[in-house]
């Protein structure tokens, strides 16, 4: 009886110790990931660092800008704004690191050609490329026209090609350099009443995603970032069309949720570490991560779920409903207090009277 009980007493030290194993070797791969991810990340510093952001006078731009300030790098925002540049400037200076503003329209590749030009020849290189740049024009299909798919195109995917077609060949020849491409949760669910974005967005995405294996043995980095909703500020110049004060009530609700949307500063921060350890691919928000999931893995349910939520969206408006509206201009339908964060962000981040 002793003999088997001390027998059985030995198994169940083997499997005590084989389970201490199993659930220390999670652990063990865990622990090695974000030393790694450490590693990655200090190796690369943003200082003396020369950045070049689209879209960098207000909004996410600025944000990210601020945090490469701060750290020492320098900067070189482009934005077709000029009063905007200029509050740009006078936000980022006391900051610390050197900061350029070019006025260009990203619409215009002779602009982008001559904006890159005259970063070169300030800095000397160029050591991180931003693809911020962007335009959202909210509304059902029926109200959108060939012009808002193109505009979008050019803006979403022609301007971040004519930039990464001029700054790669400088990269190359400085030994390397990093590219990140801000593109969105739209570059890879479509979202109803989000049509010109989305199809736009979703060809950032796969641009970003097959440049990325090539550039590579360059030693060229590139990040696709998909976010979802972010406070940034950005509802009040974001586009309507159809019934824009429903429109916008729907929008700038969303924009400025706490559960589904995610602060901008948080954002820049996670863009920013994930851009200095070269990462791949970066999702913001756990919507976002859930709905991406869902897509992939249940494409059917996902495409279901979607037409039951255009169902609640606004329908289509009379011809006044063509014409397209920025959220200032909109009469608001929703609470001041449901868009509050939404709206300080946009005071904090220079969304403030901004050309229609």
């Amino acid at each position: 009886m002793a003999q088997r009980f001390a027998v059985n007493l030995s198994v169940a030290d083997c499997n005590s110790e084989m389970k201490s194993r199993v659930l220390l070797l999670p652990g063990a791969l865990l622990a090695g990931w974000l030393i790694s991810r450490a590693i990655r990340t200090s190796r690369y510093t943003l200082r003396d660092k020369v950045v070049v952001i689209t879209g960098g006078s207000r909004g996410l731009g600025l944000v990210l800008a601020r945090h490469i300030c701060t750290q020492g790098g320098r900067v070189a925002l482009i934005a077709r704004n000029p009063d905007e540049l200029a509050r740009a400037k006078a936000d980022l200076t006391p900051r610390g690191g050197a900061v350029l503003t070019i006025h260009c329209d990203l619409l215009d590749a002779a602009q982008i050609e001559a904006a890159v030009r005259q970063i070169i020849d300030r800095f000397g290189r160029i050591d991180i490329l931003i693809n911020n740049a962007g335009i959202i024009e909210v509304g059902p299909f029926e109200h959108m026209t060939r012009e808002d798919f193109e505009r979008a195109m050019q803006l979403h995917f022609w301007a971040p090609y004519e930039l990464v077609s001029r700054i790669v060949p400088e990269m190359r020849t400085w030994g390397g350099g990093r590219i990140v491409n801000i593109s969105s949760i739209g570059g890879k669910v479509a979202v109803p009443h989000l049509a010109p974005y989305s199809v736009s967005k979703f060809a950032l995405t796969g641009f970003s995603d097959a440049i990325r294996t090539e550039l590579a043995r360059d030693n060229i980095h590139v990040t696709t970032v998909a976010p979802g909703m972010m406070r940034t500020g950005s509802h009040v110049n974001a586009k309507f069309k159809g019934k824009h004060d429903i429109e916008f009530a729907w929008f700038a609700a969303a924009a400025g949720a706490p559960v589904i949307s995610t602060n901008a500063d948080r954002a820049a921060r996670k863009i920013l570490a994930a851009c200095r350890r070269g990462q791949p691919s970066l999702t913001l928000t756990f919507a976002a991560r859930g709905a991406i999931l869902g897509n992939a893995l249940f494409p059917n349910l996902t495409g279901y779920m979607m037409k039951v939520v255009n169902r609640f969206l606004p329908g289509t408006a009379d011809e006044a409903g063509n014409e397209s509206q920025a959220g200032a201009q909109v009469h608001r339908l929703t609470p001041r207090w449901l868009t509050r964060s939404a709206d300080r962000a946009t005071q904090e981040n220079n969304e403030e009277r901004s050309q229609p």
